[in-house]
């Protein structure tokens, strides 16, 4: 998948045809083709047997656009083109006009003129030069997951099976959760700051038309006593209703927002997320037949009750020692000695077919920090491979580090800084429970899995296919 900010270029024009009138300033091309009119035979003879003597007319032809267009005395005239109250909106572009590509807009809302322009990229030229779109038509889809950390969004149009292409994102960090381990309850200036972020979204749905979206919130919101009455705000504030989803649910489309990254000679994976307020764990055996969605081959899953938020708030954050790290990856451990199918992949786990896969901001933090990126770099760190001496490294790496060295970091900054070693030791049990030679970091999740869901079951990329949309 792509970098989720990356949005669609607009269309140039409208999805019709124009007033003509450009045509007449064009320079003609003289000397070609005399011979040929669409008059009668005393014109094809270039006047010479006309009555009255008259001298004869010189015809130049131009092409403007992939038609011909011949120019007599200053006045152009198309050459067996209907009138535009005879062609209707689908006829050809007048010459000097260009034919943009349909504005993308959801069937039912068609008649609405969106705030933002999306567009298909033009196809191939086809007969007579004029670009002909391949897209007529593209379903808008988003997904929302409101965490216990972070606010997201992505809006999205549907391309190949089982691919689809961002045209729009949002990101904030929210810290939701703060608070929540000790008091039981959201904040009020924690919730102050996740409304404000989802009336940014609501305004970005707004202009996008959705065909259909999927608005979650996850374990801050499950924890806490107040999680519902805060939905009912946002529903009043945001205008976005939010899903309170719970943990198997989680597990399941974090695994299907992840299913280009494990390649078909792969058996067995342990995807992890680590969240703010939990942390999902997928059990994945694909040593036999593979359908599309990987989430049919989870074996087993847990979701521990602790996250990023969470365990840094227990143990602290800022200055985290050795003995606070140990007792971090500790506390972790003993959750997953709890975790009943964690033998579920152990005939898969000693051989090279296996591998982690984590998605979060903890691994991919790692990753940025490995790559020593002077800034985050979504395309460098999605997919990237990282064996164990890569992982330890950068572990002992931050935690060398005191809290202000991790504040200058380009890829951990202010807002991680106080988070990121919880991640590293909650990353650590998951380590010691699953030993694996490889691990592959996800910049993907909950939202790309809910795209794909709502992709999947809504048809659109069947009906894509019907229509030859697929842009190659």
């Amino acid at each position: 998948m792509k970098d989720p900010d990356r949005g669609a270029d607009a269309s140039e024009g409208g999805a019709s045809g124009g007033k003509s009138g450009a045509s007449s300033t064009a320079e003609p091309r003289p000397g070609r083709n005399r011979g040929r009119t669409s008059g009668g035979p005393a014109q094809a003879r270039g006047g010479r047997d006309a009555p009255g003597g008259n001298p004869p007319q010189k015809k130049r032809r131009k092409r403007r656009r992939g038609r011909k267009v011949y120019a007599r005395d200053g006045k152009p005239s198309v050459e067996s083109a209907p009138s535009a109250a005879a062609a209707g909106p689908a006829s050809a572009p007048q010459a000097g006009q260009t034919r943009s590509t349909p504005v993308v807009e959801p069937a039912s809302t068609a008649s609405q003129t969106p705030s933002i322009a999306v567009s298909a990229q033009p196809g191939p030229t086809g007969q007579g030069g004029v670009r002909s779109p391949r897209v007529p038509d593209l379903p808008v889809y988003a997904a929302l997951d409101l965490g216990t950390n972070n606010c997201r969004l992505l809006v999205a149009i549907p391309q190949r099976p089982g691919q689809f292409r961002v045209i729009d994102a949002f990101s904030r960090i929210v810290r939701l959760g703060e608070g929540l381990t000790g008091s039981g309850r959201l904040g009020d200036a924690a919730m102050d700051r996740a409304v404000e972020a989802l009336k940014v979204c609501a305004d970005k749905l707004r202009v996008r038309q959705v065909r259909k979206a999927r608005l979650i919130a996850t374990e801050a919101c499950r924890a806490a006593d107040n999680g519902t009455e805060f939905i009912d705000r946002v529903e009043r504030e945001a205008g976005l209703r939010l899903e309170i989803i719970d943990r198997k649910t989680e597990a399941r489309l974090a695994v299907s927002g992840c299913g280009s990254l494990v390649e078909r000679d792969t058996h067995g994976v342990v995807l992890f997320d680590i969240g703010g307020g939990s942390s999902e764990i997928a059990l994945i055996d694909v040593s036999r037949h593979r359908t599309p969605r990987l989430a049919n081959h989870i074996v087993s899953w847990t979701s521990l009750p602790v996250g990023v938020v969470s365990l840094a708030e227990r143990f602290g954050g800022r200055h985290v020692t050795r003995a606070v790290f140990d007792a971090m990856v500790a506390e972790v451990a003993g959750m997953l000695d709890r975790f009943e199918g964690r033998t579920r992949l152990s005939h898969l786990a000693a051989g090279e077919r296996f591998h982690l896969l984590g998605t979060s901001g903890t691994v991919t933090t790692l990753a940025g920090v490995h790559l020593g990126l002077e800034r985050y770099d979504r395309r460098r760190v999605d997919g990237l491979w990282m064996d164990n001496a890569n992982v330890d490294a950068m572990i002992e790496k931050l935690l060398g580090w005191d809290f202000d060295q991790r504040v200058a970091n380009p890829c951990i900054g202010a807002d991680r800084a106080d988070l990121v070693l919880a991640g590293c030791a909650i990353l650590e049990a998951i380590r010691l429970h699953w030993p694996s030679q490889r691990l592959r970091v996800a910049d993907r999740g909950l939202r790309e899995g809910m795209l794909s869901e709502l992709m999947a079951d809504d048809g659109a990329w069947r009906r894509n296919r019907r229509r030859g949309a697929f842009t190659r």
